[in-house]
């Protein structure tokens, strides 16, 4: 597995800092990415992410945990927290910072346990990548979720990255191409999906959720929870 991601997580754990982290993407020139984003503490996430983790409850799946930021705030609050990361570098930086349950692994390949809340917190359910994908995410998710489940999920409209230039894609304008630079070394390019909360609702509503929207940010961004209509 090319783990550029891994890498420059496991050098910011080990030295605090990291050397330069670029992301490039298909709409414009690459970004400066900083690394401490996945390490902030309590103190340091958002408001929308302080009301998501206050909206968690009972056993919790964070998917696509990183380098464990959001899970080791729950661990601390007492919850019975499990980290899901297919990076095999994040998951190694997890493990050394203490997360105490890690599961390395692609969340498609995985169905061995239920829980009462599944977490994807920065956008994390972009991993998805293409609108269909998010139809099987669901579908998939009704495996992991206990009865009275919950997925909270954030994500946005990204509709005015266009505002001053025609989207020329066939698919769905919210699918963008990402790939990370470090150390000269560059990642595969990977898929990352926004969704505006209308497609989203379309789609959950599709798939037998109801979703009601907990937190909107006042720029495009918001939070949602999706249960599964009895």
């Amino acid at each position: 597995m090319n783990d550029v991601y891994g890498d420059f997580l496991k050098d910011y754990l080990a030295k605090g800092k990291t050397s330069t982290i670029w992301l490039h993407n298909n709409y414009a020139e690459a970004e400066e990415m900083p690394a401490e984003v996945f390490f902030r503490k309590a103190y340091e996430i958002t408001d929308l992410e302080a009301f998501a983790l206050r909206q968690c409850k009972g056993k919790v799946l964070d998917i696509g945990a990183g380098a464990g930021a959001i899970t080791l705030i729950l661990q601390k609050r007492g919850f019975d927290v499990t980290a899901l990361e297919i990076s095999p570098g994040a998951a190694e930086v997890m493990q050394k910072r203490g997360v105490q349950k890690i599961i390395n692994t692609n969340i498609f390949d995985y169905q061995d346990e239920q829980y009462d809340t599944l977490l994807l917190m920065m956008n994390g359910i972009g991993f998805c990548q293409y609108l269909d994908e998010i139809e099987r995410f669901l579908h998939h998710a009704k495996k992991l979720l206990k009865p009275e489940g919950q997925i909270l999920f954030d994500s946005s409209d990204v509709l005015y990255l266009y505002e001053n230039k025609k989207y020329e894609d066939d698919g769905y304008y919210g699918e963008i191409d990402y790939q990370y630079e470090y150390k000269g070394k560059k990642g595969d390019w990977f898929t990352w999906i926004y969704v505006a909360r209308d497609i989203m609702e379309e789609i959950a509503t599709k798939c037998g959720y109801q979703m009601e929207v907990l937190f909107d940010d006042g720029s495009d961004q918001y939070l949602a929870r999706l249960s599964l209509k009895s």
